[in-house]
Protein backbone atom coordinates (compact mmCIF):
# COMPACT_ATOMS: atom_id res chain seq x y z
CA UNK A 1 0.00 0.00 0.00
CA UNK A 2 2.98 2.30 0.93
CA UNK A 3 5.18 1.38 -1.83
CA UNK A 4 4.79 4.63 -4.08
CA UNK A 5 5.27 6.23 -0.86
CA UNK A 6 8.63 4.39 -0.52
CA UNK A 7 9.70 4.44 -4.14
CA UNK A 8 9.74 8.13 -3.55
CA UNK A 9 12.16 8.49 -0.37
CA UNK A 10 14.43 5.90 -1.50
CA UNK A 11 17.58 8.11 -2.11
CA UNK A 12 18.09 9.66 0.69
CA UNK A 13 20.15 13.00 0.75
CA UNK A 14 23.50 13.65 2.27
CA UNK A 15 23.24 17.31 2.35
CA UNK A 16 20.83 20.41 1.60
CA UNK A 17 19.52 21.26 -1.49
CA UNK A 18 20.46 24.56 -2.95
CA UNK A 19 17.00 25.38 -4.05
CA UNK A 20 13.45 25.12 -2.80
CA UNK A 21 11.73 22.18 -4.61
CA UNK A 22 8.33 23.97 -3.67
CA UNK A 23 8.99 27.57 -5.18
CA UNK A 24 8.20 26.25 -9.24
CA UNK A 25 5.01 24.74 -7.61
CA UNK A 26 3.76 27.81 -5.72
CA UNK A 27 4.62 30.01 -8.77
CA UNK A 28 2.32 27.79 -11.01
CA UNK A 29 -0.51 27.93 -8.81
CA UNK A 30 -0.31 31.58 -7.79
CA UNK A 31 -0.13 32.65 -11.82
CA UNK A 32 -0.98 36.20 -12.27
CA UNK A 33 -4.12 35.18 -13.81
CA UNK A 34 -5.51 35.18 -10.71
CA UNK A 35 -4.48 38.65 -9.95
CA UNK A 36 -4.09 39.99 -6.36
CA UNK A 37 -6.97 39.63 -3.72
CA UNK A 38 -8.25 43.14 -3.63
CA UNK A 39 -10.79 43.89 -1.14
CA UNK A 40 -12.52 46.85 -2.06
CA UNK A 41 -14.79 46.93 0.84
CA UNK A 42 -12.10 47.48 3.33
CA UNK A 43 -11.30 51.30 2.06
CA UNK A 44 -15.16 51.51 2.76
CA UNK A 45 -15.30 50.18 6.16
CA UNK A 46 -12.61 52.63 7.46
CA UNK A 47 -14.14 55.64 5.78
CA UNK A 48 -17.51 54.27 7.28
CA UNK A 49 -16.48 52.26 11.20
CA UNK A 50 -15.81 54.58 13.18
CA UNK A 51 -14.01 52.24 15.29
CA UNK A 52 -12.12 50.75 12.74
CA UNK A 53 -10.98 54.48 11.66
CA UNK A 54 -9.33 55.42 15.09
CA UNK A 55 -7.67 51.79 15.52
CA UNK A 56 -5.91 52.26 12.59
CA UNK A 57 -5.04 55.77 13.05
CA UNK A 58 -4.18 55.11 16.71
CA UNK A 59 -1.51 52.50 15.65
CA UNK A 60 -0.45 54.16 12.20
CA UNK A 61 -0.28 57.51 14.08
CA UNK A 62 1.45 56.02 16.66
CA UNK A 63 4.04 53.92 14.62
CA UNK A 64 4.69 57.18 12.38
CA UNK A 65 6.31 58.93 15.41
CA UNK A 66 8.60 56.30 16.83
CA UNK A 67 12.51 56.41 15.51
CA UNK A 68 14.28 54.51 13.46
CA UNK A 69 17.94 54.19 13.45
CA UNK A 70 20.69 52.17 11.20
CA UNK A 71 23.31 50.41 13.17
CA UNK A 72 26.44 48.34 12.34
CA UNK A 73 26.95 45.53 13.66
CA UNK A 74 30.49 44.66 15.55
CA UNK A 75 30.40 40.71 16.71
CA UNK A 76 27.80 40.86 18.96
CA UNK A 77 27.42 44.51 19.41
CA UNK A 78 25.75 47.07 17.35
CA UNK A 79 27.47 50.21 16.89
CA UNK A 80 25.20 53.73 16.65
CA UNK A 81 25.99 55.54 12.96
CA UNK A 82 25.08 58.98 13.12
CA UNK A 83 23.22 60.71 10.23
CA UNK A 84 22.77 57.60 8.01
CA UNK A 85 22.30 58.67 4.87
CA UNK A 86 19.23 55.67 5.25
CA UNK A 87 17.57 58.09 8.03
CA UNK A 88 18.48 61.02 5.89
CA UNK A 89 16.53 59.71 3.22
CA UNK A 90 13.64 58.39 5.37
CA UNK A 91 13.95 62.68 7.23
CA UNK A 92 12.98 63.24 3.27
CA UNK A 93 11.52 60.37 1.34
CA UNK A 94 10.48 62.13 -2.09
CA UNK A 95 9.10 65.82 -2.71
CA UNK A 96 5.23 65.05 -1.90
CA UNK A 97 5.68 62.98 1.02
CA UNK A 98 7.26 63.81 4.67
CA UNK A 99 8.63 60.73 6.81
CA UNK A 100 5.79 61.26 8.92
CA UNK A 101 3.12 60.50 6.30
CA UNK A 102 5.81 57.64 4.88
CA UNK A 103 5.18 55.59 8.00
CA UNK A 104 1.76 56.45 8.54
CA UNK A 105 0.37 55.07 5.25
CA UNK A 106 3.08 52.18 5.64
CA UNK A 107 1.77 51.16 8.99
CA UNK A 108 -2.05 52.12 7.82
CA UNK A 109 -2.05 49.95 4.59
CA UNK A 110 -0.62 46.93 6.42
CA UNK A 111 -3.79 46.97 8.78
CA UNK A 112 -6.44 47.97 6.24
CA UNK A 113 -5.39 45.72 3.47
CA UNK A 114 -2.55 43.61 4.98
CA UNK A 115 -0.18 44.67 2.32
CA UNK A 116 2.12 47.48 1.70
CA UNK A 117 4.30 48.76 -0.62
CA UNK A 118 7.60 50.88 -1.32
CA UNK A 119 9.01 52.26 -4.89
CA UNK A 120 12.64 53.13 -4.54
CA UNK A 121 14.12 55.53 -7.22
CA UNK A 122 18.11 55.75 -7.39
CA UNK A 123 20.56 57.44 -8.75
CA UNK A 124 23.36 56.12 -10.98
CA UNK A 125 25.05 54.68 -8.81
CA UNK A 126 22.38 52.49 -7.77
CA UNK A 127 21.59 54.49 -4.27
CA UNK A 128 18.11 55.01 -3.41
CA UNK A 129 17.63 58.40 -4.02
CA UNK A 130 13.64 58.82 -3.54
CA UNK A 131 10.54 56.16 -1.75
CA UNK A 132 6.79 56.38 -2.55
CA UNK A 133 4.34 54.16 -0.72
CA UNK A 134 2.07 52.47 -3.36
CA UNK A 135 -1.57 51.94 -2.73
CA UNK A 136 -1.93 47.94 -2.19
CA UNK A 137 -5.24 47.99 -4.02
CA UNK A 138 -3.47 48.38 -7.01
CA UNK A 139 -0.70 46.33 -7.10
CA UNK A 140 -0.62 43.07 -8.54
CA UNK A 141 2.53 40.21 -8.08
CA UNK A 142 4.02 38.45 -11.07
CA UNK A 143 4.81 35.13 -9.27
CA UNK A 144 8.20 33.44 -10.67
CA UNK A 145 9.40 29.90 -10.55
CA UNK A 146 12.95 30.41 -10.15
CA UNK A 147 13.20 33.73 -7.89
CA UNK A 148 9.66 33.76 -6.29
CA UNK A 149 8.47 36.89 -7.31
CA UNK A 150 9.56 38.35 -11.06
CA UNK A 151 8.10 41.67 -10.50
CA UNK A 152 4.82 43.51 -9.76
CA UNK A 153 2.32 45.64 -11.87
CA UNK A 154 0.43 48.88 -10.68
CA UNK A 155 -2.47 49.75 -12.12
CA UNK A 156 -3.83 53.08 -13.23
CA UNK A 157 -7.11 54.02 -14.71
CA UNK A 158 -6.15 50.40 -16.98
CA UNK A 159 -2.70 51.48 -17.47
CA UNK A 160 -0.47 48.50 -16.48
CA UNK A 161 3.01 50.07 -14.77
CA UNK A 162 5.57 46.88 -14.69
CA UNK A 163 7.77 47.08 -11.40
CA UNK A 164 10.92 45.08 -11.16
CA UNK A 165 11.34 42.88 -7.92
CA UNK A 166 14.71 44.98 -7.06
CA UNK A 167 12.42 48.52 -6.93
CA UNK A 168 10.11 47.33 -4.92
CA UNK A 169 9.58 46.78 -1.04
CA UNK A 170 6.73 44.07 -0.07
CA UNK A 171 5.73 44.84 3.53
CA UNK A 172 2.92 42.50 4.55
CA UNK A 173 1.50 40.79 7.46
CA UNK A 174 1.02 36.40 7.44
CA UNK A 175 -1.64 35.23 5.12
CA UNK A 176 -2.59 31.48 5.97
CA UNK A 177 -4.46 31.08 2.65
CA UNK A 178 -2.26 33.11 0.09
CA UNK A 179 1.55 32.62 -0.57
CA UNK A 180 2.25 36.35 -2.01
CA UNK A 181 -0.49 38.50 -0.39
CA UNK A 182 -0.39 39.44 3.83
CA UNK A 183 -4.23 39.12 5.08
CA UNK A 184 -5.53 42.48 6.75
CA UNK A 185 -7.54 42.34 10.61
CA UNK A 186 -10.53 43.92 8.70
CA UNK A 187 -11.19 40.52 7.54
CA UNK A 188 -12.03 39.08 11.08
CA UNK A 189 -12.98 42.70 11.97
CA UNK A 190 -15.51 42.52 9.00
CA UNK A 191 -18.75 40.86 11.00
CA UNK A 192 -18.75 43.33 13.97
CA UNK A 193 -17.75 46.08 11.65
CA UNK A 194 -20.98 45.83 9.18
CA UNK A 195 -23.05 44.64 12.60
CA UNK A 196 -22.36 48.17 13.59
CA UNK A 197 -22.44 50.32 10.60
CA UNK A 198 -26.33 48.77 10.45
CA UNK A 199 -26.79 49.43 13.46
CA UNK A 200 -25.56 53.04 13.35
CA UNK A 201 -27.95 52.76 9.72
CA UNK A 202 -30.80 51.73 11.48
CA UNK A 203 -30.37 54.94 14.23
CA UNK A 204 -29.91 57.37 11.53
CA UNK A 205 -33.08 55.69 9.12
CA UNK A 206 -35.14 55.43 12.89
CA UNK A 207 -34.60 59.24 13.34
CA UNK A 208 -34.93 60.22 9.57
CA UNK A 209 -37.12 60.50 6.77
CA UNK A 210 -40.32 57.98 6.64
CA UNK A 211 -38.99 56.23 9.92
CA UNK A 212 -39.93 58.68 12.77
CA UNK A 213 -42.05 56.06 14.27
CA UNK A 214 -41.79 52.28 14.78
CA UNK A 215 -43.61 50.15 11.95
CA UNK A 216 -47.01 48.90 13.63
CA UNK A 217 -50.29 48.25 12.10
CA UNK A 218 -53.62 49.97 11.52
CA UNK A 219 -57.01 48.20 12.72
CA UNK A 220 -59.99 48.78 11.33
CA UNK A 221 -62.34 46.98 13.65
CA UNK A 222 -65.99 48.01 12.33
CA UNK A 223 -66.42 47.27 8.27
CA UNK A 224 -66.18 50.08 5.99
CA UNK A 225 -66.38 50.59 2.28
CA UNK A 226 -63.88 50.82 -0.34
CA UNK A 227 -64.04 54.28 -0.43
CA UNK A 228 -63.20 55.21 3.20
CA UNK A 229 -60.86 52.57 3.01
CA UNK A 230 -58.64 54.40 0.80
CA UNK A 231 -59.11 57.94 2.33
CA UNK A 232 -57.68 56.31 5.70
CA UNK A 233 -54.91 55.17 3.89
CA UNK A 234 -53.89 58.19 2.36
CA UNK A 235 -55.00 60.62 5.01
CA UNK A 236 -52.60 58.24 7.55
CA UNK A 237 -49.59 58.51 4.86
CA UNK A 238 -50.28 62.12 4.73
CA UNK A 239 -50.32 63.18 8.23
CA UNK A 240 -47.91 60.40 9.83
CA UNK A 241 -45.45 59.84 6.62
CA UNK A 242 -42.13 62.00 7.01
CA UNK A 243 -40.36 63.09 9.34
CA UNK A 244 -43.28 65.63 11.05
CA UNK A 245 -43.97 62.47 14.06
CA UNK A 246 -47.58 64.43 14.19
CA UNK A 247 -50.24 62.65 16.09
CA UNK A 248 -53.17 61.37 13.23
CA UNK A 249 -56.31 61.77 13.52
CA UNK A 250 -58.78 59.91 11.13
CA UNK A 251 -62.15 59.51 10.27
CA UNK A 252 -63.93 56.71 9.96
CA UNK A 253 -64.88 54.11 11.64
CA UNK A 254 -63.76 51.86 15.08
CA UNK A 255 -59.62 51.83 14.97
CA UNK A 256 -56.69 50.52 17.16
CA UNK A 257 -53.37 51.29 16.77
CA UNK A 258 -51.09 48.15 17.40
CA UNK A 259 -47.13 48.57 17.63
CA UNK A 260 -44.90 45.50 16.36
CA UNK A 261 -41.50 47.43 15.88
CA UNK A 262 -39.28 47.29 18.52
CA UNK A 263 -37.36 50.49 20.21
CA UNK A 264 -33.89 50.94 21.04
CA UNK A 265 -34.20 49.69 24.80
CA UNK A 266 -36.01 46.71 23.41
CA UNK A 267 -33.17 46.00 21.41
CA UNK A 268 -30.40 46.82 23.74
CA UNK A 269 -29.12 49.34 21.27
CA UNK A 270 -26.31 50.67 23.18
CA UNK A 271 -24.99 47.49 24.55
CA UNK A 272 -24.92 46.01 21.58
CA UNK A 273 -22.89 49.35 20.07
CA UNK A 274 -20.52 48.52 22.73
CA UNK A 275 -19.62 45.00 22.17
CA UNK A 276 -19.00 45.91 18.20
CA UNK A 277 -16.53 48.15 19.43
CA UNK A 278 -15.24 46.05 21.81
CA UNK A 279 -14.62 43.21 19.62
CA UNK A 280 -13.77 45.38 16.65
CA UNK A 281 -10.86 47.20 18.85
CA UNK A 282 -9.23 43.77 20.40
CA UNK A 283 -9.11 42.33 16.88
CA UNK A 284 -6.56 45.85 15.88
CA UNK A 285 -5.17 45.08 19.71
CA UNK A 286 -6.20 48.56 20.46
CA UNK A 287 -6.83 48.24 24.41
CA UNK A 288 -10.61 49.45 25.39
CA UNK A 289 -9.52 51.62 27.87
CA UNK A 290 -8.01 53.63 25.69
CA UNK A 291 -10.92 55.24 24.15
CA UNK A 292 -13.45 54.38 27.03
CA UNK A 293 -15.17 57.27 28.54
CA UNK A 294 -15.21 55.39 31.69
CA UNK A 295 -11.70 54.39 31.95
CA UNK A 296 -10.05 55.30 35.34
CA UNK A 297 -6.36 57.65 35.07
CA UNK A 298 -4.66 54.27 35.89
CA UNK A 299 -6.77 51.73 33.23
CA UNK A 300 -6.01 54.15 30.35
CA UNK A 301 -2.16 54.09 31.86
CA UNK A 302 -2.20 50.19 31.98
CA UNK A 303 -3.55 50.48 28.46
CA UNK A 304 -1.62 52.72 27.06
CA UNK A 305 1.52 50.45 28.25
CA UNK A 306 -0.27 47.23 26.66
CA UNK A 307 -0.65 49.14 23.88
CA UNK A 308 2.75 49.91 23.01
CA UNK A 309 4.41 46.63 24.32
CA UNK A 310 1.69 44.10 22.63
CA UNK A 311 0.62 46.10 19.74
CA UNK A 312 2.99 48.49 17.88
CA UNK A 313 5.89 46.75 19.12
CA UNK A 314 5.13 44.03 17.76
CA UNK A 315 4.43 46.01 13.96
CA UNK A 316 7.71 48.46 14.06
CA UNK A 317 9.69 44.90 14.31
CA UNK A 318 8.00 43.82 11.28
CA UNK A 319 9.23 46.94 9.76
CA UNK A 320 12.38 47.67 10.65
CA UNK A 321 13.56 43.83 9.90
CA UNK A 322 12.19 44.36 6.13
CA UNK A 323 13.98 47.60 5.94
CA UNK A 324 17.07 45.73 7.08
CA UNK A 325 16.30 42.77 4.65
CA UNK A 326 15.84 45.03 1.44
CA UNK A 327 16.65 48.67 1.68
CA UNK A 328 20.11 48.41 3.52
CA UNK A 329 21.79 46.08 1.50
CA UNK A 330 21.93 49.04 -0.62
CA UNK A 331 24.18 50.89 1.50
CA UNK A 332 26.94 47.77 2.33
CA UNK A 333 26.80 44.83 4.37
CA UNK A 334 26.49 44.34 8.53
CA UNK A 335 23.69 46.76 9.01
CA UNK A 336 20.60 46.65 10.24
CA UNK A 337 18.01 49.00 11.25
CA UNK A 338 16.09 49.03 14.63
CA UNK A 339 13.60 51.26 16.27
CA UNK A 340 14.49 52.86 19.88
CA UNK A 341 12.60 50.64 22.31
CA UNK A 342 9.32 52.96 23.30
CA UNK A 343 8.30 49.94 25.43
CA UNK A 344 7.82 51.83 28.73
CA UNK A 345 9.95 50.20 31.72
CA UNK A 346 8.91 49.60 35.28
CA UNK A 347 10.82 51.70 37.47
CA UNK A 348 10.96 49.58 40.64
CA UNK A 349 11.76 46.16 38.30
CA UNK A 350 14.49 48.17 36.52
CA UNK A 351 15.76 48.97 39.85
CA UNK A 352 15.68 45.81 41.48
CA UNK A 353 17.13 44.52 38.20
CA UNK A 354 20.22 47.16 38.59
CA UNK A 355 20.67 46.20 42.46
CA UNK A 356 20.67 42.09 41.34
CA UNK A 357 23.36 42.74 38.89
CA UNK A 358 25.74 44.60 41.48
CA UNK A 359 28.07 41.87 42.49
CA UNK A 360 27.94 40.49 38.76
CA UNK A 361 28.91 43.25 36.63
CA UNK A 362 32.28 45.79 36.87
CA UNK A 363 31.01 49.59 36.76
CA UNK A 364 32.11 49.59 33.17
CA UNK A 365 29.45 46.99 32.26
CA UNK A 366 26.77 48.47 34.60
CA UNK A 367 27.86 51.89 32.67
CA UNK A 368 27.04 50.26 29.13
CA UNK A 369 24.55 48.01 30.35
CA UNK A 370 21.85 50.12 31.72
CA UNK A 371 23.22 53.98 31.27
CA UNK A 372 24.40 53.59 27.69
CA UNK A 373 27.97 55.21 29.18
CA UNK A 374 31.39 55.18 27.66
CA UNK A 375 33.95 53.07 29.86
CA UNK A 376 35.96 55.09 32.49
CA UNK A 377 39.76 54.19 33.12
CA UNK A 378 38.68 53.39 37.19
CA UNK A 379 35.66 51.08 35.86
CA UNK A 380 36.59 47.80 35.70
CA UNK A 381 36.27 47.10 39.54
CA UNK A 382 33.08 45.57 40.85
CA UNK A 383 30.16 47.82 41.96
CA UNK A 384 28.37 46.79 45.43
CA UNK A 385 25.35 48.40 46.93
CA UNK A 386 27.39 48.42 50.62
CA UNK A 387 31.09 49.01 49.72
CA UNK A 388 33.55 47.52 52.22
CA UNK A 389 35.07 49.97 54.60
CA UNK A 390 38.75 51.09 53.15
CA UNK A 391 41.24 49.94 55.26
CA UNK A 392 43.82 52.60 57.30
CA UNK A 393 45.82 52.22 54.39
CA UNK A 394 43.41 52.52 51.65
CA UNK A 395 41.41 55.64 53.50
CA UNK A 396 44.86 57.45 54.13
CA UNK A 397 45.81 56.91 50.11
CA UNK A 398 42.21 58.54 49.38
CA UNK A 399 41.55 61.54 51.60
CA UNK A 400 45.26 61.95 52.57
CA UNK A 401 44.12 64.08 54.97
CA UNK A 402 41.70 65.21 57.12
CA UNK A 403 41.32 68.25 54.81
CA UNK A 404 40.62 65.94 51.98
CA UNK A 405 38.02 64.09 53.67
CA UNK A 406 35.83 67.26 55.20
CA UNK A 407 36.42 68.30 51.61
CA UNK A 408 34.71 65.38 50.67
CA UNK A 409 32.14 65.49 53.16
CA UNK A 410 31.54 69.37 52.55
CA UNK A 411 31.08 68.76 48.45
CA UNK A 412 28.14 65.59 49.29
CA UNK A 413 26.15 67.93 51.51
CA UNK A 414 26.32 70.99 48.47
CA UNK A 415 25.22 67.62 46.27
CA UNK A 416 22.74 66.95 48.41
CA UNK A 417 21.21 69.98 48.38
CA UNK A 418 21.64 71.16 44.55
CA UNK A 419 19.20 67.57 44.78
CA UNK A 420 16.88 68.59 46.68
CA UNK A 421 16.49 71.90 45.51
CA UNK A 422 16.38 70.59 41.90
CA UNK A 423 13.28 68.03 42.86
CA UNK A 424 11.51 71.84 43.39
CA UNK A 425 12.69 73.14 40.14
CA UNK A 426 12.09 70.32 37.71
CA UNK A 427 13.11 72.53 34.69
CA UNK A 428 16.69 72.91 36.33
CA UNK A 429 18.88 70.81 33.66
CA UNK A 430 22.19 71.68 34.77
CA UNK A 431 24.14 68.87 36.30
CA UNK A 432 26.47 68.90 39.14
CA UNK A 433 30.03 69.53 39.02
CA UNK A 434 31.91 66.96 41.06
CA UNK A 435 35.77 67.63 41.84
CA UNK A 436 36.18 66.28 45.49
CA UNK A 437 34.27 63.09 45.56
CA UNK A 438 35.97 60.21 44.19
CA UNK A 439 34.60 58.78 40.58
CA UNK A 440 33.24 55.57 41.89
CA UNK A 441 31.66 57.07 44.74
CA UNK A 442 30.15 59.59 42.13
CA UNK A 443 28.95 57.12 40.09
CA UNK A 444 27.24 55.66 42.71
CA UNK A 445 25.34 58.30 43.70
CA UNK A 446 24.61 59.79 40.25
CA UNK A 447 22.86 56.36 39.78
CA UNK A 448 21.00 56.15 42.95
CA UNK A 449 19.39 60.11 42.11
CA UNK A 450 17.99 58.79 38.87
CA UNK A 451 15.54 56.02 40.83
CA UNK A 452 14.93 59.27 43.45
CA UNK A 453 11.78 60.72 43.24
CA UNK A 454 11.37 62.57 46.46
CA UNK A 455 13.14 64.05 49.00
CA UNK A 456 13.62 61.04 51.38
CA UNK A 457 14.83 59.12 48.59
CA UNK A 458 17.54 61.63 48.22
CA UNK A 459 18.75 61.94 51.61
CA UNK A 460 18.40 57.92 51.88
CA UNK A 461 21.30 58.20 48.80
CA UNK A 462 24.00 60.49 50.46
CA UNK A 463 23.27 58.82 53.85
CA UNK A 464 24.75 55.61 52.05
CA UNK A 465 27.67 57.45 50.25
CA UNK A 466 28.27 58.99 53.74
CA UNK A 467 28.10 55.95 55.85
CA UNK A 468 30.41 54.11 52.69
CA UNK A 469 33.56 56.71 53.18
CA UNK A 470 33.33 55.70 57.46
Amino acid sequence: MFNWLSDLFNARRKRLRPHAPHIESVASHNSFGSGAPTDVHSARLYEQSPWIYIAINRIAEAGALAPLKVYRLAGEKRVGIENHPLEQLLGNPNPMTSRFELFEQTLGSLELHGNAYWFLAGDAGGQPREIWALRPDRMTVVPDRQTVVRGYLYAIDGQMIPLDALEVIHFRRWNPGNDYYGLSPISAARAAALSDKHMADWNRNTFGEDQGVPAGIVNIQDFISETDFERVKREWRNNYGGTARKTVFLRGGSMEWQNIGFSHTDLDFLQGRRAQRDEILNIFGIPVALVSENATEANAKVAERLFIERTLWLKLVRVAQKITQELLPFYGADLVAEYDDIRPTDTDARLAEIRAAYPLLSINEMRATYFQLPPVPWGDVAVSPHPPAPSPIEREGELQSDSMGKAVFDELAQWERFALNRLDKPEQTRPFEVSAVPDELAFEVSAGLLFAGDREGVKSVFAGAREGLG
